[in-house]
């Protein structure tokens, strides 16, 4: 049993570092360097083919973490009756497990809505009309969604760390 909780958590940590790392560097390395010639002519384009190469390295990802999550949380004892009659929640390891599962709740929606709504529109109505005022208003709007979800991964990854010490 320590063999297959070892895996998961090896798992469960790559995938977080897949899902970190990938944002981190579009954020920091791709849409800085898209701003200057000679990649600001094609930057829809490269914007485009990189968002759907991460889009599918990332939902893999989150994938792999909510599995091995619940794996986790098996061989630690914990079953779905606990989550339902409360004793996943008790004291301060629940408390700290709750407040990372809200977060991963916000990831989720935020990733879908953008991978499969604003994102998308963004880079169209970059291709199409790329001084628009709905062009830049999408393309801002994808961004701090972008930014937020990073933040929120962050703060997941911080309470993570804490969880198998005991909480905050």
């Amino acid at each position: 049993m320590r063999g297959l909780y070892l895996i998961s958590v090896w798992l469960h940590i790559l995938a977080a570092a897949a899902w970190i790392g990938g944002m981190l560097f579009l954020g920091l390395v791709l849409v800085p360097a898209l701003r200057k010639p000679p990649l600001s002519d094609n930057k829809a384009v490269l914007l485009y083919r990189t968002g759907l190469r991460f889009r599918q390295v990332g939902w893999i990802s989150l994938l792999v973490l909510v599995l091995t999550g619940v794996i986790n949380l098996g061989i630690r004892g914990y079953g779905w009756m606990d989550a339902w009659n409360g004793a996943l929640w008790q004291g301060q390891w629940g408390s700290v497990l709750a407040a990372k599962l809200l977060m991963v709740a916000g990831v989720l929606i935020l990733s879908a809505v953008h991978d499969f709504y604003v994102g998308p529109k963004a880079v169209e109505q970059m291709e199409r009309l790329p001084d628009e005022t709905q062009s830049h208003r999408l393309r801002r709007m994808a961004s701090w969604m972008g930014r937020i979800t990073l933040l929120l991964s962050l703060a997941i990854l911080g309470l993570a760390v804490s969880l198998p010490r005991g909480g905050l």
